[in-house]
């Protein structure tokens, strides 16, 4: 019979923020998200790129970004030519309907076409491996709390370039994404390290950036795998100090 000896003791521990935050385009309300109020002038850039409304930083005009009671407001001006996308996107987002061919053009809207990025060199095993063995050291919000994720731009050798931190996996890559569009920062052979599972909204996020390949530590989903076998983006799941699989 095995004796139960552990013991219980209070502890002061940090805990992750959360807010809801706003996102306004134009002058249109487009979406809210729950996300860590930190690098929200990063996530508008990269929130607009992964919605396929901007492909450059030159593309965005302005951020404002407003603290209010309930949460955040961050509001986003965009050059004329992305108007039009806007009002599109918008549609589709708010569209409710009963009808049948509706539902059919949401659902194309949803599985639009990803660009299919160039066969490159894939990341040596080896420099996958650094990179996990120094995230950590990147994660200053995730030591303190233990519930944020975070999203790294890796070099090719596995040396930590740029992270970004968020409660919410995709928050967290669109805020990477955004700094490296503020930067003028590309990829340059690495690959993005994220830590969480690798779902479908974070491939196409790849995908649209340009990424050359994606880890992830937890594993991936189906519809994942499809879009990056679509996108011709290599996949590595699963991803331990030890142990990688490639999907």
């Amino acid at each position: 019979m095995i004796e139960a000896t552990g013991k219980a003791h209070a502890q002061a521990r940090a805990i992750a923020r959360e807010v809801p935050v706003a996102i306004e385009l134009n002058g249109i309300g487009y979406a809210v998200l729950m996300a860590s109020a930190d690098d929200l002038e990063d996530l508008a850039y990269g929130f607009a790129r992964s919605e396929r409304l901007i492909e450059t930083a030159g593309q965005v005009e302005y951020v404002a970004i407003h603290h209010a009671e309930q949460g955040v407001i961050v509001r986003i001006g965009l050059e004329d030519e992305a108007a039009a996308r806007i009002h599109d996107r918008v549609r589709h987002r708010t569209s409710e309907s009963s009808c049948g061919l509706c539902g059919i053009e949401n659902l194309e809207q949803a599985m639009r076409p990803l660009p299919r990025l160039p066969d490159a060199a894939r990341p040596e095993e080896g420099a996958i491996f650094a990179a996990l063995a120094t995230l950590r050291e990147h994660q200053p919000l995730n030591r303190e709390t233990g519930a944020v994720h975070a999203a790294a731009l890796c070099a090719a050798d596995g040396a930590i370039r740029l992270v970004r931190e968020d409660v919410g996996r995709h928050n967290a890559f669109d805020k990477l994404i955004g700094a490296m569009l503020r930067q003028g920062l590309g990829w340059d052979g690495g690959f993005a390290l994220l830590s969480s599972r690798c779902s479908f909204e974070l491939v196409e996020k790849a995908a649209l950036s340009g990424c050359p390949a994606m880890v992830t530590i937890s594993a991936p989903t189906t519809l994942a795998l499809d879009r990056a076998r679509q996108a011709n983006l290599p996949l590595y799941v699963l991803a331990r100090s030890d142990s990688l699989l490639r999907a």
